[in-house]
């Protein structure tokens, strides 16, 4: 397929998609943010992979944890990881890959992206980051259809090197 083809057929299927939601109005108000859950993720040590073409490589172990929210608890699964790669402008690109497994059973895939840059001085807020969940069809399925933001922040009060993460999901 040409790229001029390929092109008209993702306009179509965008305007098929769009021309079936609901229209705005200029009334409608921007999305806010409500609460979903937080997390205390537990971390192992890091495991420095070295310089690579694309900046400096770390690997973060996920070991477990906990998370709470309404509607919504349970743990961390041990077995996840945290990519990291710290670029040239002194950030570092963090992509999470992890299950957490619900009070009631169910097991839900996170998957967490986001950069973490050093603080302008004088100025220290949590790291944003995009969270992605996979949640099997039931009571859960709600993750899979929401858009979500989040939080990131070294977690205090802990037996050993653990983040806050607080989920929030666009209404």
């Amino acid at each position: 397929m040409s790229k001029a083809a390929s092109i008209g057929v993702l306009a179509f299927g965008l305007t098929t998609l769009l021309s079936s939601a609901p229209a705005l109005s200029q009334d409608d108000q921007p999305p806010r943010l409500e609460f979903v859950f937080e997390e205390i993720v537990l971390l192992g040590p890091a495991i420095p992979v070295g310089e690579t073409p694309l900046g400096k490589r770390n690997i973060i172990p996920i070991t477990g944890g906990t998370f709470s929210g309404p509607g919504i608890e349970g743990t961390i699964i041990a077995g996840g990881w945290d990519w990291q790669l710290t670029r040239s402008d002194g950030c570092t690109e963090i992509k999470a890959d992890y299950m957490i497994k619900t009070n009631d059973g169910v097991i839900i895939n996170v998957i967490n992206a986001g950069a973490l840059c050093p603080p302008e001085p004088g100025k220290m807020a949590p790291a944003r980051t995009q969270p992605r969940f996979e949640a099997p069809k039931g009571k859960y399925d709600w993750l899979n259809k929401t858009a979500f933001i989040g939080t990131l922040e070294l977690a205090q009060n802990t037996s050993g090197p653990a983040v806050k993460i607080r989920f929030y999901k666009a209404v």
